[in-house]
């Protein structure tokens, strides 16, 4: 077990290497003077010119990686040319957003989508099944920059029941101390039950908007999954001892169909924790999409690298943690070549 997650880390360092040498050089290729669009076309040759020596843009690409690398070994991502702040700092100041905003959408995609899951495998070919599958092609189709205008429009303008931007309301927020920059835990911390109430809020719109497709793909795969299992003879057999059909369905059956369900959860997760960028533009959520759509934009090289990389990073992670997960739930699984 040791042996296997040491492995899959040497192999994650790997692949985070192929992710930097993939990003360096497509950043290198975004047309247009990055010195130029930091400092605004009015200004002097001079100041270009230092400014390419302080971004290393004076030097050959090479060096320029080497020294990316370099400073990488050292848990170094830089500093941000056009706010002069450390990567690392930002990072950690922007990802709390983006892990609350994924954690609610994961949580509502997972409830919802086993659920509809489970309706369509036990009423297979009646009219719940039809509606659910219905439901779940619709949801994957549906583009999220749509899906998110609709929901404003719907639920913050039409019947203004949610709000429709930011984390919370801006006077609310004066008055809380953020320690953890989570802000559902940051109000409970403070102890402002209506700031967290507010919060809870903000958050409603953009995680049924992000969580939509996902809880479309858990559906379908809880749904075929659930299928193969209910045809098998130990679930025949407990129906026939008297069992009751919830026990059977989620005591027996959903439990030995889990494991295909929980590798499109972790794979899933680990998309939303990289493609929030939509939904935190269209809400206004200053998280982690946002500061790199922005850094995209300025063409501030270290932020894009450091951000792509830590996204990078959190996926595998989350695929390794998705692995290690089978085990728990069915024992008989090898991992690495030994039991677990």
């Amino acid at each position: 077990m040791i042996a296997y997650i040491l492995q899959r880390l040497l192999s994650i360092a790997l692949s985070l290497f192929g992710v930097s040498l993939l990003v360096f050089f497509m950043v290198h290729l975004i047309p247009g003077d990055a010195a130029l669009i930091i400092l605004g076309e009015r200004a002097t040759e001079d100041a270009l010119v230092e400014l390419r020596q302080q971004m290393g843009l004076d030097q050959p690409l090479y060096k320029q990686y080497g020294k990316f690398l370099w400073d990488l070994a050292h848990l170094d991502l830089g500093r941000s040319f056009k706010t002069n702040e450390r990567v690392i700092d930002e990072i950690l100041r922007k990802f709390p957003a983006t892990v609350e905003l994924t954690l609610a959408a994961m949580g509502f995609s997972i409830v919802f989508g086993i659920g509809a899951g489970i309706i369509a495998a036990v009423n297979r070919g009646k009219f719940w099944d039809y509606m659910t599958m219905f439901g779940s092609l619709a949801g994957i189709s549906m583009p999220i920059f749509w899906l998110g205008l609709m929901l404003i429009l719907l639920f913050a303008y039409t019947f203004p029941i949610f709000p429709s931007s930011q984390r919370l309301d801006v006077m609310l927020d004066l008055d809380i101390q953020h320690r953890t920059h989570f802000y559902l835990i940051d109000t409970l911390l403070a102890g402002d039950l209506v700031a967290f109430r507010n919060a809870v809020s903000h958050l409603i719109l953009p995680a049924m908007t992000l969580g939509t497709v996902p809880l479309a793909i858990i559906a379908r795969m809880t749904r075929s999954s659930l299928l193969e299992v209910l045809n098998q003879q130990y679930i025949m057999t407990a129906h026939a001892k008297g069992l009751p059909k919830r026990i059977v369905i989620l005591k027996h059956a959903l439990k030995n169909s889990i494991i295909p369900v929980l590798t499109v959860i972790g794979l899933e997760f680990g998309y939303l924790m990289g493609g929030a960028i939509l939904t935190e533009h269209i809400f206004s959520w200053p998280g982690l999409g946002s500061w790199l759509r922005a850094a995209v934009e300025a063409r501030d090289i270290r932020p894009i690298q450091g951000g792509v990389l830590f996204v990078a990073w959190i996926f595998m992670m989350v695929n390794l943690i998705v692995d290690l997960l089978y085990a728990y739930f069915d024992p008989r699984i090898r991992v690495g070549g030994a039991a677990v």
